[in-house]
């Protein structure tokens, strides 16, 4: 993407616009990339520019809009530089470097988690139909975004009784000898048992395909056909099935809130900016269907970036949402149509760098008036109502943290507040979880599970797991304050638990010498009742409780039933996980194929274990050596 790659170490003795202008006098008129570095080599900015040259110089000028830029210019002790082939490999590389360094003076995506999707392997003699999310590592056809699980999930529900796919995994596809609960639901084609031959199966998987690329009447017309012509011939039973399927198909219409006529492929996005705070709303329609929303709360810093010096006048709003599309669209799938209810800064080079990425033609848009204007309002609506309801939790938010600080003597309200929690059955499977909540509520993506590793604990010793629990989280936050990196300090520590429990926090932090952390611990009430609770803190002998009713009390319960969820979740998934492992899994010598051969001539992990060495020889690919080392496995008890 690159073709030179300039680095400079300027003089320690200069900083800020002087630093600037002496780096001027190096810089090419090419395209490219720059840094801002400040103390401590903290990344503050990262820009992209049509001509490095002309684009620095202009901080350079002391001539400022905002005494943000100022202050970023003053901070600045060096640049580093990277110049391209073309100003859309620029766009691509800063993209690329704010989603990865953050700088504190950009716009920033703060939720960049992948969207669920729904894939048709192809990897199979009969295709499987199931949710997808991240890379497309399985040969397959992938149709999406989704906006959520749920609505992913809905879909799935209503396709497997519309075209009754499997959804089922290999190995149980594998090993079924009649036909699974879903087929007597009449939710699966059972395939596995031969029900359904090969090629009426695979017309299913062709019908479902049609469907999910937007051809749903035709695919619907196509079923009433054969729901007529079994009708005619007097069979009524499958009539009704294939009607129950075209119902099931309807179902898909009815709940989507907007099916637009001329949109077949787009992403509606809507930005609102009130406060100081931004609400960027995304509409994802694919294949005539509206296939749900999501609103993104852009960190919003100031402007930090005043054109490229040739003319260009753009609004703060617009420079926010081409940011916003830039980072959005770096590890998502980027659809053919974006429409947005006001113009990017740089639209066609974004649109440019898109073409770029997706390898076709990318159309970014901002309608006046018709379908497509009246979708973008649409979303704007949305916009606007979610900015709304954040800007009224924050203010509620705030004073539940102030009344936090009261409650518990604190310096002044909490940033950043961490709950932990274990979830067990008599010490198996043991998961210790970490929950995290600031002043913009729960910060699901500071969430940590800890799988209990200690050999030497006594099953149930929940003290001795909050001690392990509590030790490796802090071990990692002292490593990370030692390379400069203090974000993830936490002002408050909640445990789950009374006196034994928060002693046990205090013992670890301070080997740790973390002990200047407030730490409280919670205990349930008697009989477990809500609104009992009781605190305990350090240096205080007896607990003490909070007005009953108090909003403050509702919300530290709200955390610590949090942290009880998501520890309860760890642990059943972990346990969950121990139950589907297969003892053919730990014997030497049996890969995916001979587990595969195995459970297929003897049914289950059970049926090889009963077996001898003369029938364990007859499966292929299972020697006399092997079969003596699987024969002994079994037996070994």
């Amino acid at each position: 993407m690159t073709d030179t790659t300039a680095e400079t170490d300027a003089s320690p003795r200069l900083s800020g616009a002087a630093l600037i202008k002496d780096e001027v006098t190096r810089l090419p008129d090419a395209p490219g990339v720059y840094r801002m570095i400040g103390d401590g080599d903290e990344v503050l900015y990262v820009g992209k520019a049509k001509s490095l040259k002309k684009r620095v110089v202009q901080y350079a000028q002391g001539r400022f809009h905002t005494n943000r830029i100022a202050h970023m210019v003053d901070a600045t002790r060096a640049m580093e530089f990277v110049t391209t082939r073309t100003e859309a490999d620029a766009l691509l590389l800063e993209i690329n470097l704010i989603k990865q360094l953050k700088p504190r003076f950009n716009v920033l995506l703060r939720d960049d988690k992948s969207f669920p999707e729904i894939v048709i392997r192809r990897d199979h003699d009969a295709p499987q139909l199931r949710k997808h999310r991240g890379a497309h590592t399985i040969k397959g056809d992938y149709f999406g975004p989704f906006a959520s699980a749920g609505a992913v999930n809905r879909t799935l529900n209503t396709l497997q009784k519309a075209f009754l796919l499997r959804s089922c995994s290999d190995s149980v596809y594998d090993t079924r000898s009649r036909p699974c609960m879903l087929h007597q639901i009449k939710r699966c084609a059972a395939p596995c048992t031969g029900l359904i031959g090969k090629e009426d199966y695979q017309a299913l998987v062709d019908q479902a395909e049609a469907f999910l690329r937007g051809k749903s009447r035709a695919v619907m017309a196509s079923i009433a056909q054969q729901m007529e012509a079994a009708a005619e011939d007097l069979e009524f039973e499958r009539a009704a099935r294939l009607r129950d399927r075209i119902r099931a198909l309807s179902a898909v219409a009815q709940e989507t809130q907007i099916n637009p006529e001329t949109v077949e492929e787009a992403d509606v996005v809507a930005l609102h900016v009130e406060g100081g705070q931004a609400c960027v709303q995304v509409f994802f329609f694919r294949a005539g269907q509206n296939w749900g929303n999501r609103a993104y709360f852009p960190r919003v810093t100031g402007n930090a970036e005043e054109g490229e010096g040739e003319g260009e006048t753009t609004t703060e709003e617009q420079r926010i949402l081409t940011a916003f599309l830039g980072q959005f669209y770096d590890d998502k799938p980027i659809p053919r149509l974006i429409l947005t209810n006001l113009q990017p800064a740089d639209r066609d080079l974004l649109a440019e760098a898109f073409c770029l990425k997706s390898g076709r033609k990318v159309e970014i848009a901002t309608p006046k008036r018709g379908e497509k204007a009246d979708l973008v309002g649409h979303a704007l609506t949305n916009a606007k109502e979610a900015l709304g309801r954040k800007m009224a939790e924050g203010s509620a938010q705030s004073k539940l943290l102030a009344g936090v600080c009261e409650a518990f003597g604190l310096e002044g309200p909490p940033e950043r507040i961490e709950v932990y929690d274990n979830s067990h059955i008599q010490g198996t499977n043991a998961v210790g979880g970490m929950i995290v909540a600031g002043p913009e509520g729960f910060m699901k993506g500071q969430y940590r599970k800890f799988n209990i590793r200690s050999t030497e604990l006594t099953p149930g010793d929940d003290y001795g797991m909050m001690k392990e629990v509590l030790r490796r989280r802090f071990a990692r936050l002292v490593k990370e304050e030692e390379e400069g990196d203090s974000s993830a300090r936490p002002d408050l520590v909640l445990v789950d638990g009374g006196k034994g429990q928060l002693d046990a926090a205090l013992e670890i932090m301070a080997d740790l010498g973390v002990d200047d952390i407030a730490v409280v611990g919670v205990a349930k009430g008697p009989d477990r009742d809500a609104g009992l609770e009781r605190f305990f803190l350090p240096g205080q002998p007896a607990p003490f409780m909070l007005e009953p009713k108090s909003p403050v009390l509702y919300y530290l319960q709200r955390l610590r039933d949090e942290a009880h969820r998501f520890a309860i979740g760890a642990h059943r998934t972990r346990r969950s996980m121990d139950l589907k492992k297969n003892p053919l899994d730990e014997i030497e010598g049996v890969g995916p194929g001979r587990k595969k051969a195995l459970l297929h001539a003897f049914g289950s992990a059970k049926g090889v274990g009963r077996a001898s060495v003369d029938d364990l020889v007859k499966v292929e690919g299972v020697s006399q050596a092997l079969a003596e080392r699987i024969h002994a496995f079994f037996r070994k008890g």
